[in-house]
């Protein structure tokens, strides 16, 4: 088979290989994702910021769940919780907030929370399930406590919780 010039010229000429390409896009998209917070996925986050929250005469001590890294690993991997912590995820606009217990030991029920404070809905899950629970309004607030919390103390939608976040200390 002959060749004419011009093909010789573009088969000597670099021609970027497609596949090379995508592998090293790919490789440069897993080399920006893996940053010590994905790291933190594989065992509890127990130094986030911590806010202290009232509720009536309950004293609530807080972390601070506010970057996706930090909301997405949430309380997993954790395998106790002192019965007055829990955590607050705050996010940047009211949405309707959903939340699952993947990789989550310990059975959490979650508040999703107004911006001044007001319990909206209040939702028990189960360690370690896929399911999905909302809340039933736009948040942007929900505070994870150890499940049965909220109702020992007789805590419910409609109750107001106090501090910083809400705007009152």
């Amino acid at each position: 088979m002959t060749t004419t010039p011009s093909a010789r010229r573009l088969s000597a000429a670099r021609i970027p290989d497609p596949i090379a390409a995508l592998s090293a896009t790919l490789a440069g998209v897993v080399l920006a994702l893996w940053t010590p917070a994905a790291a933190a996925q594989e065992g509890p986050q127990l130094n986030l910021p911590r806010v202290e929250l009232t509720v009536g005469m309950h004293r609530i001590e807080a972390q601070v769940a506010q970057s996706n890294p930090e909301r997405q690993t949430g309380l997993m991997h954790r395998k106790e919780m002192p019965q007055h912590e829990g955590m607050l995820f705050v996010f940047e606009q009211p949405a309707t907030q959903c939340f699952w217990m993947k990789n989550t030991l310990l059975p959490l029920t979650a508040a999703f929370v107004a911006d001044d404070g007001t319990i909206v809905n209040l939702v028990d899950m189960k360690p370690l399930s896929l399911d999905s629970h909302c809340s039933t309004k736009p948040v942007r607030f929900v505070l994870e406590m150890n499940q049965g919390w909220f109702a020992k103390k007789a805590i419910k939608a409609g109750t107001r919780l106090q501090g910083a976040p809400f705007g009152r200390p």
